[in-house]
């Protein structure tokens, strides 16, 4: 079975048919077909049910399309693997909260890469439900997500604590609206909770998709947030807000990195975990 039918295989089922693969693959539909048929004939199998103009995978292609996507993830860890042996070079795709990202994440990527100089980071901020998602599917070598996080098929290390702090505008009156990141973010998950347990039951919950975005908004006083102190302290805001302690069970958030179990082992990711022992600049501030 070659990587290159698994590939076209994998194309045709994430891209939706023949001639949007042939595109993605920068070929012709004909090798398309053909790959899939020579596929089927080796498996003894067909992997689609053909309808009209479109195509549906058969139990045997849903069976294929896990293994494809472990295969093919494997085959660019092998890569990935081979160029940092020694002196790690390549590509390390690394995804974060946006906050992690904004205050903690640039001093460790620097210490990464005063490590290793021909490394080059790739990153990629998300809420923690789809960070998770991703490394899951292999598209990360690692994330940072607010935790607890428990799925057998992760490992994860506590970085360190965040402090949540409930942040509001100083002398204005603010309306009872929270601003918070969308569904997936582990602190809306606390913040939500939070609103429950203290039985305000009719605040309104206003969706934003930046970090900044939802700082300047507090600060002129359309709401309030919950965030990470770090994040509120370090704000070009921070003269602009208020900021209140929770209690411990909504304020202490642990920060955890998570990697694939079956993921193969990175020497840019051991020199991450390395680091966490260190005391850097960055987590001087952390509860």
């Amino acid at each position: 079975m070659e990587l290159i039918s698994l590939k076209t295989f994998k194309a045709v089922v994430d891209h939706g048919g023949v001639q949007a693969a042939s595109k993605a693959l920068h070929t012709v539909q004909s090798n398309v077909t053909a790959r899939i048929k020579r596929l089927e004939e080796e498996l003894g199998s067909p992997l689609f049910y053909r309808k009209g103009r479109g195509l549906e995978l058969t139990p045997s292609g849903i069976t294929l399309l896990e293994y494809a996507g472990r295969l093919l993830q494997l085959e660019q860890q092998a890569g990935l693997a081979v160029k940092q042996v020694g002196e790690a070079s390549g590509d390390i795709r690394i995804g974060s909260m946006e906050s992690f990202a904004a205050a903690r994440l640039p001093g460790l990527l620097q210490a990464l890469r005063n490590k290793h100089p021909n490394l080059m980071p790739k990153v990629t901020t998300e809420t923690s439900g789809e960070l998770v998602q991703k490394v899951l599917d292999y598209k990360l070598d690692c994330a940072f997500v607010g935790g607890p996080v428990d799925h057998p098929e992760l490992l994860s290390q506590e970085v360190l604590i965040e402090e949540l702090v409930l942040a509001s505008a100083k002398n204005i009156d603010v309306p009872d609206t929270l601003i918070m990141f969308r569904s997936g973010c582990a602190y809306r998950d606390l913040a939500l909770s939070w609103l429950r347990d203290s039985g305000r039951v009719d605040t309104q919950v206003l969706d934003m998709g930046t970090q900044e975005g939802i700082l300047g908004c507090v600060a002129v006083g359309l709401g309030f947030t919950l965030l990470p102190r770090k994040v509120a302290e370090d704000s070009r805001y921070a003269n602009d807000l208020n900021l209140e302690v929770l209690d411990d069970q909504y304020s202490q958030v642990p920060t955890l990195m998570i990697t694939h179990r079956e993921a193969i082992a990175l020497a840019g990711l051991d020199t991450l975990k390395a680091l966490f022992e260190q005391k850097l600049p960055e987590w001087e501030s952390a509860a």
